[in-house]
């Protein structure tokens, strides 16, 4: 996949099927988008993704900057999907002020050689957010391509949207962020070297240090699988502060005990799939107490996985 971020300038020369959003966490409403393009990269066209850096939200400063996806975690799922290229158009003080005429005639259509347009009924764009589904539409036939409008994904009587898929998420309902994400709930990163207390209980962990910007789900343990280099393997992980052995005092760590997997992963690179919430993090009184809690939080994950 093409990746063009940091610059406004830029020209494509293949025509290209756009869809135009935010895709934090490329939920099951930002893939419907992504299935408009893909299906005319069945036809000859390249599957552009158009997306704003940072967020519009964030450069205005009417959200923090958590994020369901990171940076590479959105590449990577992009990426796998089939996108060509990926455009993180630089949000400043002068692209915020495009007109959006001039954004649709001058970006998409001269710079991007757009043919197709899939956006939301709800996407807005240039100066002041004036750019809407009712100016794509009006300007698709002077400027040569057609547009696709999308209507919202509904589950369970709610559209589905980011700010949905994050109230989950801080709710620790992993099984329903899975439905509304389309995949499991993904962090991703380098193992690093920890405490190794896990390893002096004859259980080693693999331990991610997350972004500050990464939105984690509640501390506690998690049922899991982690893939690396292309494989999956079952696991069960412990998202906090490891309050009984580091005083609660560390930032929020990432520690997953990988089943059938012995070997040294530091410097690796994986990603930890949340699938199901077993029990809330807790302080034990005494290092045996958590050992046992521990092993008995193993045997679980085996039941869980159907491990025998």
């Amino acid at each position: 996949m093409e990746i063009i971020t940091g610059t406004e300038d830029f020209y494509l020369e293949e025509p290209t099927a756009v869809a135009i959003g935010k895709f934090d966490g490329v939920h099951v409403g930002h893939r419907r988008l992504l299935e408009e393009i893909l299906e005319r990269r069945q036809r000859g066209l390249k599957a552009c993704v158009f997306t704003f850096d940072p967020a519009p939200a964030v450069f205005f400063g009417v959200s923090d900057r958590m994020e369901l996806t990171t940076r590479e975690e959105k590449r990577q799922i992009l990426e796998l999907m089939g996108v060509d290229i990926l455009i993180e158009f630089p949000m400043n003080r002068k692209t915020t002020g495009i007109p959006a005429r001039s954004f649709v005639s001058e970006l998409l259509t001269d710079r991007m050689n757009a043919a197709f347009i899939a956006a939301g009924r709800d996407v807005t764009f240039g100066a002041g957010g004036a750019g809407n589904a009712a100016l794509l539409e009006e300007m698709a036939k002077e400027n040569g391509y057609e547009v696709r409008l999308i209507d919202k994904v509904c589950m369970g009587g709610r559209e589905v949207s980011s700010t949905y898929v994050r109230e989950t998420v801080e709710k620790g309902e992993m099984d329903l962020v899975q439905h509304l994400l389309g995949i499991p709930y993904m962090i991703g990163g380098t193992v690093s070297h920890g405490r190794q207390f896990g390893r002096s209980l004859g259980m080693p962990t693999a331990n991610l240090l997350p972004p500050a910007e990464k939105l984690l789900p509640p501390a506690g343990v998690y049922f899991s699988r982690v893939v690396l280099s292309g494989q999956r393997y079952s696991a069960i992980t412990n998202i906090g502060k490891k309050p009984t052995v580091a005083g609660g005092e560390e930032p929020w760590g990432v520690e997953t005990f990988i089943y059938d997997l012995r070997e040294d992963i530091s410097g690796a690179q994986i990603q930890v799939e949340l699938h199901d919430f077993r029990r809330p993090e807790r302080k034990f009184d005494s290092v045996g107490m958590l050992r046992d809690q521990m092993e008995q939080d193993l045997e679980a994950g085996r039941k869980y996985w159907k491990i025998i």
